[in-house]
């Protein structure tokens, strides 16, 4: 017998920091591909002291760990950083060289990489590069939900 298809999911996630670093805020926005009609979650949160990336990868992490079961996902990001990562694998080498850069320096936010990794093992994702503040309806609503959620 046939395993059932997994759920489909659309996710689009972006991070803000004010002053880098500084206070910042996260936020997804779920869009359930898999009924008939297209639902949707928003998610967003914040932290005292942070940085942008660690806002954007934040924002890809919970929205993965809202998910209810392993599922299909596209992510639309703006962060080059998270995106660039999973695109060129750059994490293949970071692992080999011990978690260290090409430059030998300890790659930063190594925890957050992990725990993307790991929910990365878990849903089947595929990362798609936006470009921010262009028009696209999702990006800007994230963007404005991730400024709105910073403190």
């Amino acid at each position: 017998m046939d395993a059932p298809e997994r759920p489909r999911y659309t996710i689009y996630t972006d991070g803000a920091c004010k002053s880098n670093p500084g206070p910042g805020g996260w936020a997804a926005i779920i869009l359930s591909d898999s009924s008939p009609i297209r639902e949707e979650l928003q998610i967003s949160g914040h932290c005292a002291s942070t940085t942008n990336n660690i806002m954007e990868m934040t924002a890809v992490i919970r929205a993965l760990e809202s998910l209810p079961q392993p599922a299909r996902v596209v992510v639309y990001s703006d962060s080059a950083y998270i995106v660039n990562a999973f695109r060129e694998r750059w994490f293949d080498q970071w692992i080999r060289n011990g978690w260290k850069t090409s430059g030998r320096k300890p790659v930063k936010n190594r925890a957050l990489w992990e725990k993307l990794l790991d929910l990365c093992a878990v849903h089947t994702v595929q990362f798609i590069k936006v470009a921010g503040h262009t028009g696209d309806p999702y990006n800007e609503r994230a963007d404005r939900l991730a400024n709105q959620a910073i403190p």
